[in-house]
This record gives C-alpha cells, structure tokens and sequence, in this order.
C-alpha cells in the first residue's frame, strides 16, 4: 500500500505525535485538524497529509501562536512568514520584560528592601526610551547647568551619559537601576556640581579657552608611576612627584605653585575622592557596555596624603 494511502486512528496519531488523544479530538472538533475519513464502525481516521497538519500545529502551538492564528496558517488564510515575523516581535519585546523583571527581583533579592524600594526599582527598570532620556537630562543639568559657556562641557557630558541597549543584559538593567537611584540623590548631585564648578574655575583662571585636563587628570599622570615604584606619599622620595604635580596644575592655571594654588588642588582631590563619582562611572561603563573603568581611588588617596603631609 502507498504510504499516502496510509490511515491511522486516533490512537496512532497520538502515539506518532506525542499529543494526547484529548488534545487531538479537540483539534478535530475545532476544524483545525479534521478526520480524513471514518472506519465502518464510525472511529476517527487520519490520513498522512492530516498527520503532517497535526505536526505543525504542535509546532506552532509550542511556539505560543493561538489557535485561531494557527487555524489560518494551516488553512492557508494568511502566510507563515508574516505571523513567524510579528510573532518574533512580540517575544522580543516579552524577553526584554522577562530580563527587566529578572534583574529587579535580583537586586531585591540582593538588597534584601521594601516593597516601596522594589516599586522604584521596577519603575526605573520600566521607563521608556523618552522617559530615561528626561531622568538622566534632569541630573546632568543639575551638574552643569549654566556652566558650559564656551562648549568646554559637552564632551564631558556626553561621556557620562548611560544608553541603556535595545536588549540589554541583567547586568545592564542591574546597573542602570543603580545609576538612576544615584542620579538622584541630592548629595551625590551637590558633590558632582561642586566638581563641574570646580573645573570651570580652573578654566577661568588659565588664559588659554581650549579644553585642558582637569586636576585629578594631571594628578593621574604624575602620581601612577610614583605608586608603580611603590613610593610612599609622605616620604622624600615623593618631594619631587609633588612638586611636578603641583607645578603642572598650577601652569594650568595660570598661576604660581604657592601655598595657595596647593591648597586648592587638595581641595579639588578631596573632592574628586568621593566614591559615588566613581560608583557612577563603574555602572556607566556597565550600562554603556564599555570597558571597566580604572579606578583612581589609589592615586587620588596618595596625592591627598602627599600634600598633607607637607602641610598644605
């Protein structure tokens, strides 16, 4: 016999296809997967061609398409590849929902909070596009509002903006949720202002209107190789990378290298040492999908004590 010619009952199609005779009489009943044909007793036969069917609507249900989609698919009323392609976009979009929910209830699990700290969570992991964009606007011009009179802040700004992806990781959504808790906080935002402020003055007091580096740029530069020698900041071997230091903050300035201009190079440090700056540059890096940023904790902290340890 050809195998097109082939019948099988409703007990063989469930054996050949892994569903439940259930499962197949419903698909029968709904029109979705008729009988070829009946027995002489009246008993269900399927033929090859309603087997095929059979299989492809355990695919399609197994994808999560609904039955009344799937009975057009199968009965030819609307294309397979239009309903796989907006069937693609909504589990995109549900993935990205499920990563969402994934990485608050793992920071709730972590931080161990309230219902009202998971709420916020959850609100600031389900902005939209528009909505991140206003939350972070509002905190960089909180920082350097009224500032950038020359242009000398835009790249500034722009470097320090988080872009959460299209899809972004758990530890991207990890991250932006803590990066936005900290936008807002009112001390973190009068800290980072101080420092915006602080590198305008410095601006003011040189005569050359180019972008330089700031203060912690020129510590950086000086102190690392002195911390690679494993020299210590109150000892005489620093004498000389505090005078170069100091000196080249103060040519960027414009201004001799006294007791005053040291003085606020140490004021601009132990500004720069807070750790929520570079808490925020860290998640930064994490949210953007840069490289991880280096910290300066160590170079900061051997230049505060070098400088105090002269009496500045």
């Amino acid at each position: 016999m050809d195998s097109s010619d082939r019948w099988y009952s409703i007990g063989e199609l469930a054996r050949r296809t892994g569903l439940s005779v259930k499962t197949i009489r419903f698909y029968a009943e709904r029109g979705i997967v008729p009988p070829s044909g009946r027995s002489p007793a009246g008993h269900r036969r399927y033929g090859v061609a309603a087997l095929a069917r059979l299989e492809l609507v355990r695919t399609l249900r197994a994808l999560g398409l609904d039955l009344m989609t799937i009975a057009r698919i199968v009965d030819r009323e609307v294309p397979l590849a239009e309903v796989a392609a907006a069937h693609a976009d909504a589990l995109a979009v549900q993935i990205r929902l499920l990563r969402l929910r994934r990485a608050v209830l793992a920071v709730v699990a972590r931080r161990d909070c309230t219902t009202e700290g998971m709420e916020l969570m959850h609100r600031l992991a389900t902005l939209t596009e528009e909505e991140r964009e206003r939350l972070v606007g509002d905190f960089l011009d909180a920082v350097f509002g009224g500032l950038d009179t020359d242009g000398a802040f835009v790249g500034l700004r722009r470097s320090m903006t988080p872009q959460l992806p299209e899809e972004p990781e758990v530890e991207q959504v990890e991250a932006w949720i803590e990066l936005a808790e900290l936008s807002q906080d009112e001390g973190f935002r009068a800290g980072m202002r101080q420092l915006a402020e602080q590198y305008a003055a410095d601006r003011a007091d040189g005569s050359v209107t180019v972008v330089r580096p700031d203060a912690v740029a020129v510590v950086r530069a000086e102190v690392g190789p002195a911390l690679a020698a494993a020299v210590e900041p109150d000892s005489p071997r620093a004498d000389a990378v505090v005078a170069a230091m100091a000196g080249r903050y103060a040519r960027l300035c414009a201004r001799p290298d006294d007791l005053s201009s040291r003085r606020q190079l140490l004021a601009r440090l132990e500004a720069a040492s807070d750790p929520g700056r570079e808490r925020y540059l860290w998640l930064l890096s994490v949210v953007n999908g840069w490289p991880a940023t280096e910290s300066l904790a160590p170079v900061l902290d051997w230049a505060v004590r070098a400088l105090r340890a002269r009496g500045v």
